[in-house]
């Protein structure tokens, strides 16, 4: 190993949840819990954002097939099981029917704030390693549902001229 990048996502994300979470439960008691996770939660995405740019650098492009193969680090040791429904230039729709990530958070006590850490970066990811990247997702298996349904696109028809 000779750097962070090296470690898988999973144990990247107990590392620090083991630090973060009791941090934001302390800063939440002095200065309110909304203040605190509003805070928590634009740094968290701030270093998502980074993170995306540094992995489409790492991947040597930004397309959804730099992006397929460049996610290793999330899956490491069966952290994910993913389901592609659909791969091509411009979609990329899958959904996580396993994520060890919920699994962690909630033994470590941290079940709720498992989204503010891991699944709310998601979108600001995607956005760092491809600005023109559209993503949506509607459950999550974080939040109690069967699977976490990830749909991205690239679609010409969303990148409209410029105003006249």
């Amino acid at each position: 190993m000779t750097d962070i990048n090296d470690l898988p996502i999973l144990l990247r994300r107990e590392i620090e949840a083991r630090i973060v979470g009791p941090l934001i439960e302390a800063f939440s008691e002095e200065f309110g819990r909304e203040k605190t996770i509003e805070v928590a939660s634009s740094v968290i995405q701030k270093l998502a954002e980074e993170s995306g740019a540094d992995l489409a650098e790492r991947c040597g492009g930004n397309s959804f097939e730099h992006l397929s193969k460049g996610n290793g680090q999330w899956s490491a040791g069966g952290a994910l099981e993913r389901e592609v429904l659909e791969k091509s230039d411009t979609q990329y729709h899958y959904n996580i029917t396993r994520c060890k990530y919920a699994e962690t958070y909630k033994a470590l006590g941290l079940q709720d704030m498992g989204f503010i850490l891991s699944c709310g970066r998601d979108g600001k990811m995607f956005g760092g390693f491809n600005p023109d990247i559209k993503f949506r997702r509607t459950q999550t298996i974080m939040e109690g549902a069967e699977y976490c349904d990830f749909r991205l696109s690239l679609d010409e028809e969303d990148k409209a001229a410029p105003d006249e």
